[in-house]
């Protein structure tokens, strides 16, 4: 049965064989430079947050548990890459393809949970000014890493027991998620679509109205705090979008055309190859959260310039280039008044 929901529901001699010619070469390339920059970029995201960040904020609470998730599964890239270079023979065992399968998962929803923490922080921060030094105490950011540490193992634990293998032509398979039974995947499959994804999404969407309405009041719209929390909203609903939006989409079609007997194999390949280019795309979050940590508030830029020697001379040149370009394009009347704004930007 198995066998037959995983090469689709109709034997068709003219099927196209893309999705596993994408298996074998389109992964291995993607996971490799997902990998390679994943695997720099968080530990020296980390190692600056430990050695250089302290004492830490709550953003930089929920940045240090953002990386470390990130880290988690870019280190499981590899055995990956060696499944789908070796022709998809799984020889790892039972418990290392759930634990690899459920990695990748956790990782995607642990990040969606980190970064709506994010949003609703930095909107507190811009709405309410008064309460930012409470909500930057060390306290709130433990709380909310510990809930969503929570709330992401309760989503992600029940795809251990529909997780499987399949052996077929002397090779043991490790199945994604969404191939495995489509009458069980279905329902869970739009559990976490619902409550994983757009839930969180749709308190990104409001967050990112209301500090774009608090940038519209009052003469401090240009405050750095307030332009770099838009900013930061910003990314994290370009996160949103381009990296998970495609893959819940066709994650839920990839089941749905598994389910109907009428479904073509040409329409179920297909569907299934769209679905294996949305796997690495998702995973392309961990690129997307290495630019948030410049925009979290907390003198990252600055600490990670200072551990190369050319950190102090790029620091200068690029404050001296925002202030003359401010004068330049201010006529002289006003220059000297937009200087501390530029110097703040700074």
């Amino acid at each position: 049965m198995s066998s037959a929901i995983y090469n689709g529901n109709k034997s068709d001699d003219n099927c196209t064989n893309v999705d596993t010619l994408m298996k074998r070469y389109y992964l291995p390339v993607m996971y490799s430079i997902i990998f390679v920059v994943g695997l720099l970029g968080n530990v020296t995201s980390i190692a600056i947050y430990l050695i250089k960040l302290r004492p830490w904020k709550s953003s930089s609470i929920i940045m240090f548990n953002l990386a470390l998730t990130d880290l988690l599964y870019v280190l499981s890239l590899p055995f990956m890459v060696y499944y789908y270079t070796n022709g998809e023979s799984w020889t790892l065992g039972d418990f290392m393809c759930r634990f690899l399968r459920f990695g990748f998962h956790f990782n995607l929803y642990g990040s969606i949970l980190f970064l709506t923490c994010l949003a609703v922080f930095r909107y507190v921060v811009a709405a309410h000014p008064l309460r930012a030094a409470q909500v930057q105490q060390r306290r709130w950011g433990i709380l909310a890493c510990a809930v969503v540490w929570a709330i992401a193992v309760a989503e992600i634990v029940p795809m251990l027991t529909m997780i499987t293998m399949e052996t077929k032509n002397n090779k043991t398979h490790c199945l994604d998620f969404a191939s495995g039974d489509p009458a069980v995947l279905w329902w869970y499959g739009w559990l976490l679509t619902v409550l994983g994804y757009l839930l969180p999404l749709v308190v990104v969407v409001v967050c990112y109205a209301g500090v774009v309405r608090e940038l519209a009041k009052g003469p401090h719209t240009h405050n750095p705090c307030r332009v770099r929390a838009r900013r930061l909203n910003v990314l994290i609903l370009v996160v949103f979008v381009v990296c998970f939006l495609p893959y819940h989409i066709l994650r839920i079609l990839r089941v749905d055309t598994r389910m109907k007997p009428e479904s073509s194999c040409m329409l179920v390949r297909w569907v299934h190859t769209a679905y294996i280019v949305s796997r690495p795309i998702a995973g392309l979050n961990t690129f997307f959260n290495l630019a948030l940590y410049t925009l979290a508030g907390d003198k990252f830029q600055q600490a990670f310039l200072s551990v190369f020697p050319w950190g102090s001379w790029w620091t200068k040149f690029r404050t001296h280039l925002k202030l003359s370009l401010a004068v330049v394009s201010k006529p002289s009347n006003t220059a000297s008044a937009e200087r501390p704004a530029a110097t703040d930007m700074a």
